[in-house]
């Protein structure tokens, strides 16, 4: 059996913890943040807990002056220890109260922590790349809220589902202007000419933690970096694409559609961040 955190209290992970009129289940009324744990360590915390923040000022919650970073990681911890995790993913979610769209709240977060056992990270590039697809059907909007983490998920959900039934391993999900906007799970980068290109956050792609670590590597290791919007086309017409998260770090992708690719740059990217020891790739 696991454990969840509820609040602070250790719970078996069945428990029934949601009321029927929770805004969280009702509107999506909240945000959440996924964090690797290996090598005994939170990696990259400080960042993922100040886009929590960020995002916990920007969706108006009124943070008690106890609920603190420091606070909020020593729970996590406390967690992983009680499932007795080597290495783990860690989704926390924050959601609001109960309540109606016009009702009288309170604006305190309630928080949910949960911990599932990873196999331990190898520094090094997926052998098989993924077999990606484009969702179509629904498209995310850019505007201040798109670059959060938040639980109204409806574009990544349907186009997780269309690429389960395609047998896919991820979607690309479009904005409003039909340009890229990410993954269902990952943020998007292409290679074109040696240029390296991912969507800039006007975009509406989430602002992703391991995309703002591999953006300052790379310029730190004087690749041509461009921050552009991205057609249709140009994805399919790319030399390489490849997906970054704070899971599964950077993965290739070998096609997507009709559309099939190499990697050697990449190859010589990852070569060079294993080389340099970052901290942000274990």
């Amino acid at each position: 059996m696991f454990f969840i955190n509820y609040n602070g209290k250790i719970l078996a992970s069945n428990t029934p913890i949601i009321e029927a009129n929770n805004r969280g289940l009702r509107y999506g009324d909240g945000l959440f943040e996924t964090i690797k744990y290996q090598n005994n360590q939170l990696v990259l915390i400080d960042e993922h807990l100040s886009r929590l923040w960020n995002g916990m000022r920007l969706f108006q919650f009124e943070v008690p002056k106890l609920f603190t970073p420091d606070f909020l990681e020593s729970q996590i911890i406390e967690l992983i220890k009680k499932n007795k995790h080597i290495s783990a993913r860690v989704r926390v979610t924050i959601i609001r109260g109960s309540g109606g769209l016009y009702d009288p709240m309170n604006h305190t977060p309630q928080y949910i922590i949960e911990t599932w056992e990873l196999p331990k990270s190898t520094k090094s590039l997926n052998e098989n790349g993924l077999q990606c697809c484009i969702f179509k059907d629904s498209h995310k909007t850019t505007d201040i809220y798109s670059n959060c983490k938040h639980n109204n998920y409806l574009p990544y959900l349907m186009g997780a589902l269309k690429a389960k039934k395609e047998k896919c391993n991820d979607a690309i999900i479009l904005n409003t202007n039909q340009h890229i906007c990410d993954s269902t799970i990952a943020n998007v980068f292409i290679i074109k000419n040696n240029i390296i290109k991912t969507p800039p956050l006007s975009d509406g792609c989430v602002a992703g933690i391991m995309r703002k670590e591999v953006i300052n590597f790379l310029k730190k290791e004087s690749y041509h970096v461009e921050e552009q919007s991205i057609t249709i086309n140009e994805l399919l017409d790319a030399d390489e694409v490849f997906l970054t998260n704070s899971i599964y770090n950077i993965r290739w992708v070998a096609g997507i559609d009709s559309s099939q690719y190499n990697n050697p740059l990449l190859q010589e990217i990852i070569r060079k961040i294993v080389q340099t020891n970052e901290p942000f790739f274990c």
